[in-house]
């Protein structure tokens, strides 16, 4: 029951608290006792994704990359090692003598000891190259593209970490309360910091598990990364 208001007073109205009804553990963490430390709220919300297509587990694979880079430096690489060993051994064949870069490269590699420095230099440097090599022909590679949910069994689609990032800090922007907000968009969390310079940090910090859960439904991934959301006021000036 509340007390009528009179003319010319003010009145305090009561502060209602939000339940937050959001699945998965919360954790706030605020520091008002101490004046040199900003209130901030922390959680990390877990929500449920979206049906997928019938028969499929909706673990989509990552997307391989065609390395092409890589593959044209060593294509490059050893089309001029074959090309200069081809002059070498076709100016041998026509009597006229072998390069000096050849022959002084055989005469160290006969003369010098298999525990010597530079032949274990060159050992240690072929064998990261060819470590290096099978690393980039066994892992898939295009990290910042997500695969999404297929819902045709004849297209596969993918969406970038920036473009993930960038709906969701426009999501974000839409709560109340929320001044400024980083977005980091991983292959297994979304991580975000939101600047708050009104409401209650807990009831900004709800709003944005609500709204972001739903935003990234929305992205229609395969595999939904975990969120956890960081609210704090802004920091003093001077």
């Amino acid at each position: 029951m509340s007390e009528p208001q009179r003319e010319g007073t003010t009145q305090r109205l009561p502060v209602i608290e939000k339940a937050d009804e959001t699945a998965g553990g919360t954790a706030t963490d605020r520091e008002a006792d101490q004046p040199d430390q900003p209130d901030q709220s922390a959680s990390a919300a877990a929500y449920d994704p979206l049906p997928v297509l019938d028969g499929a587990d909706g673990k989509e694979k990552r997307f391989w990359s065609a390395r092409r880079v890589p593959a044209g430096i060593l294509a490059v690489l050893l089309l001029a090692g074959a090309g200069l060993f081809l002059y070498d051994v076709a100016a041998v064949r026509a009597d006229r003598p072998g390069m000096e870069w050849r022959r002084s490269l055989a005469r160290e590699l006969a003369e010098r000891p298999l525990d010597d420095a530079w032949v274990l230099t060159g050992a240690g440097i072929a064998v990261l190259l060819g470590l290096w090599l099978l690393v980039l022909a066994a892992t898939p590679g295009l990290r910042d593209v997500l695969p999404m949910r297929r819902v045709h069994p004849h297209v596969r689609a993918g969406l970038h970490r920036g473009a993930a990032a960038l709906a969701l800090r426009d999501r974000a922007m839409e709560v109340s309360g929320v001044r400024s907000v980083r977005v980091r968009v991983g292959r297994k969390r979304v991580d975000v910091r939101a600047v708050s310079h009104f409401r209650e940090l807990d009831d900004v910090r709800a709003d944005l598990d609500l709204t972001l859960a739903d935003g990234i439904r929305g992205l229609g991934l395969s595999r939904p990364p975990a969120l956890a959301v960081h609210v704090r006021r802004p920091g003093r000036k001077g």
